[in-house]
């Protein structure tokens, strides 16, 4: 259950970047040209890098965390076959630091290890389950399609509308769907909801601004 609220905890806010970066993008472009053909080209270039980003540094990432873990259980494994003796009391300690005592501590590290020895000790030791490690192709593929989800909405509320209506739409779209982010974000990850909301609102707002800013400074002055 913890694993998939982290999924989608992680999608909702690859979304949130998606829409953020790609909002501030064709904004920023918007304040330069009202050319709806360079605001497409520069939002779906803005997604496809964003998006691509994404799944790459998550593959590195989750790859990396999960060499990591089979490294820890590899060497967990080789301890429990050559020092189990061992590897009982430092289970024992490590319930008996959790607030167990010291007789039911011994107790229940003897009946987990008499079940599966490597499993109690990653869980308790390590902090891994061994059944859930992350898998990297998942963890970039889910990052690719969260940014892309949350990415088309301001590239589609810039190229849409009429040249009149364009920024304002964006703006708006973008600031309703950060208080949807900010707020499941928030819910999911226990934390007060207010001010999640207001955080993520904020941060949308200013960087559109600051890229209508320089996208119409710049194009005034024909640069």
């Amino acid at each position: 259950m913890s694993t998939r609220l982290n999924w989608l905890r992680a999608a909702v806010l690859g979304a949130n970047d998606g829409i953020v970066s790609t909002a501030g993008l064709v904004v920023g472009v918007a304040g330069a040209t009202g050319d709806r053909g360079t605001l497409l080209t520069a939002g779906l270039a803005g997604l496809l890098a964003g998006s691509m980003s994404m799944a790459a540094g998550e593959y590195v990432s989750v790859s990396t965390q999960r060499a990591s873990e089979k490294a820890a259980l590899a060497l967990e494994r080789r301890e429990l076959r050559e020092q189990p003796d061992a590897e009982l009391d430092e289970l024992a300690g490590l319930l008996e630091a959790r607030g167990l005592s010291a007789s039911v501590a011994r107790e229940a590290a003897q009946q987990l290890t008499e079940k599966d020895a490597l499993r109690a000790h990653a869980r308790v030791e390590l902090g891994i389950n061994p059944d859930e490690l992350m898998n990297p192709w998942h963890a970039a593929w889910a990052s690719f399609l969260a940014f892309t989800a949350g990415a088309l909405l301001p590239l589609l509320a810039m190229v849409l509308p009429g040249a009149g209506w364009r920024v304002p739409v964006t703006v708006v779209s973008v600031l309703v769907a950060l208080v949807i982010t900010g707020w499941v974000s928030a819910r999911l990850g226990q934390s007060p909801v207010r001010g999640a909301v207001v955080r993520n609102v904020v941060g949308g707002a200013l960087a559109m601004a600051v890229t209508y800013g320089v996208g119409a400074l710049l194009g005034a002055v024909g640069v």
